[in-house]
């Protein structure tokens, strides 16, 4: 865990050097010169595992969201800061867990900072917090805290797509915190 921290703590630092670098000052690669921007994404879920190394073994637990973003920068570097409503929805057992009991509504508020950009691809990691509906025996606690890869392609400039990697968990605030998983795609519209 150390580890994930250390990189995370070296990325945020060398973010201005790679604005500089990768990115065009000028436009967000998530938004471009709009000022809004709207997102559906639908994931399937994973058991246990953070991002790094990936999960790797799928359950029938599902999320939807959508998403309203603004565009901000984090340290000079393009980033969009989001509200968003997931519904997640499980459907039978597996691997010793009830998935369906874990069909629970969320909000969170998130912010993606754009870490690469070339032409109309682009890439952002992202973290955010916010409340599950309910505790349950997964995730100890309503409080959620949420990280976020997503590797993106601006189809337009209104439209584009988002392959993305979710984790959610309590960060060890409760006693149970055996975390969420997804792996999902999505797209967005700038306005």
């Amino acid at each position: 865990m150390r580890k994930i921290f250390t990189v995370l703590l070296l990325l945020t630092l060398s973010m201005p050097a790679i604005a500089d670098s990768c990115i065009l000052p000028d436009k967000n690669p998530f938004m471009g010169t709009y000022q809004q921007q709207v997102g559906f994404g639908l994931g399937t879920g994973f058991d246990t595992g953070w991002l790094l190394p990936p999960p790797v073994r799928p359950v029938p637990f599902f999320i939807g969201t959508f998403t309203y973003s603004q565009p901000t920068t984090f340290f000079r570097v393009p980033a969009r800061r989001s509200i968003n409503i997931s519904e997640t929805l499980g459907l039978k057992e597996k691997y010793g867990w009830k998935w369906q009991d874990y069909t629970i509504p969320m909000i969170y508020l998130t912010e993606d900072i754009a870490m690469f950009r070339y032409k109309r691809l682009y890439m952002g990691m992202g973290a955010g917090m916010g409340l599950q509906a309910q505790e349950n025996e997964r995730l100890g606690a309503k409080l959620i805290f949420q990280f976020k890869v997503t590797f993106g392609f601006n189809i337009t400039k209104q439209w584009a797509t988002e392959l993305f990697i979710q984790h959610f968990s309590n960060a060890n605030t409760a006693e149970e915190n055996n975390s969420y998983a997804f792996y999902g795609a999505g797209f967005t519209y700038n306005f």
